[in-house]
């Protein structure tokens, strides 16, 4: 059955379930922020090639973190949009908790978990798998990486710096560069797209619509600045 873990207890579960990781390892969590004993634990895991997955839904990666990560293989990184969940797994073991990873072996919070251990309690433990896999399905897999920003380019989403990241394809524009292309402040461009029905906003946020998708645009995330979009080059709003 599971087991109630307090602050220290979900510390110290989690880094056994981290260092006992043989086949795979499976990290969900809102914040992607990793302090040295993390970044130990993962860079052993690393080296002995298990395959890690880290989902998170805003990452605060500094500059080196990044560089680091960028040097680890066998660690992979996805982004899901309106991720909440704090869950962490290994083969045989799995935590819920209200522990977010960047708070791993810090005591300054109050948090508690639970701890399955798939011996235990197979059902539970194969239920806390598959909900796993389905957020790591729906999530966009995204190499972190360090990107030089413009200090006029706007996120659609979030009004913060815009990545000048480009897409695989090269006939595909930002929004802030787009507008630039056809003359127009971003602000002004975005409301363009949406009187086109290209995009429409929620809850202060713009999303991609299907009619959006059906013209070429593509949402993006970039880790260290949030999300934006691509359009093709000769869009017309």
């Amino acid at each position: 059955m599971a087991k109630f873990l307090n602050t220290s207890a979900t510390n110290y579960f989690l880094e056994e379930l981290i260092k006992n990781a043989t086949d795979r390892l499976i990290l969900i969590s809102p914040f992607l922020k990793l302090n040295d004993r993390m970044k130990e634990l993962l860079a052993d895991k690393n080296r002995l090639k298990i395959d890690v997955r880290i989902v998170y839904g805003k990452s605060e990666l500094q500059p080196e973190e990044i560089n680091w990560l960028k040097e680890q293989t066998y660690i992979r990184t996805s982004f899901c949009k309106n991720l909440h969940a704090k869950c962490y797994m290994n083969e045989e073991l799995a935590i819920i908790t209200s522990l977010n990873l960047y708070e791993f072996s810090q005591v300054n919070n109050n948090e508690m978990g639970v701890l399955i251990r798939r011996a235990d309690d197979a059902e539970l433990y194969r239920e806390t798998y598959e909900e796993a896999q389905r957020i790591i399905r729906i999530s966009d897999e995204v190499r972190i990486s360090l990107e030089r920003v413009s200090a006029d380019q706007k996120t659609e989403a979030e009004n913060k710096p815009e990545s000048e990241e480009h897409s695989d394809k090269a006939d595909k524009l930002t929004t802030s560069k787009l507008a630039q292309k056809s003359g127009m402040k971003t602000a002004e461009f975005l409301e363009r797209l949406m009187a086109a029905g290209l995009l429409e906003m929620r809850e202060g946020k713009h999303y991609l619509t299907a009619k959006g998708k059906e013209a070429g645009g593509e949402f993006r995330m970039s880790p260290r600045f949030g999300p934006y979009f691509l359009w093709p080059e000769g869009l017309g709003v």
